[in-house]
């Protein structure tokens, strides 16, 4: 009996590491920061993050010369969208990521963390994403 007590226990730990490796927490590909014009979406460098009034229906119109002035967030292959976070296919494939559906961008000219420069460019057309 007791060896059967044994073998089941290892039997559900062997069964629980592997459904963890199976199905890892997502980690929110940005976080929240204080900005000059308050709580702002940043990603792992810190830079804010910005939404483009142009972007509907779940794509990303800013492409070519567009995209170089602002970057996308980018999603790695395999990334899943989870709760707020979605994932937008651009046009040339690649994989970019979105909050509450607004694909997600930085900006050129912010050189350091805190630097909000785009907000309001292009006639009001670009916005700090906000958490």
């Amino acid at each position: 009996m007791r060896n059967l007590l044994i073998r089941a226990a290892f039997a559900a730990f062997a069964f629980s590491a592997v459904a963890a490796q199976a199905a890892p927490a997502m980690t929110a590909p940005a976080m929240t920061a204080e900005t000059p014009k308050g709580p702002a979406l940043v990603d792992a460098k810190s830079m804010t993050l910005y939404t483009f009034d142009k972007d509907t229906g779940g794509k990303s119109m800013c492409n070519g010369p567009c995209a170089a002035n602002w970057p996308a967030l980018m999603a790695a292959p395999g990334s899943a969208a989870s709760g707020d976070w979605t994932l937008v296919t651009r046009d040339d494939g690649t994989l970019q990521w979105a909050y509450k559906g607004k694909p997600l961008y930085t900006f050129a000219k912010d050189t350091k963390p805190g630097d909000i420069t785009g907000d309001g460019f292009l006639n009001g057309a670009w916005h700090i994403a906000k958490p």
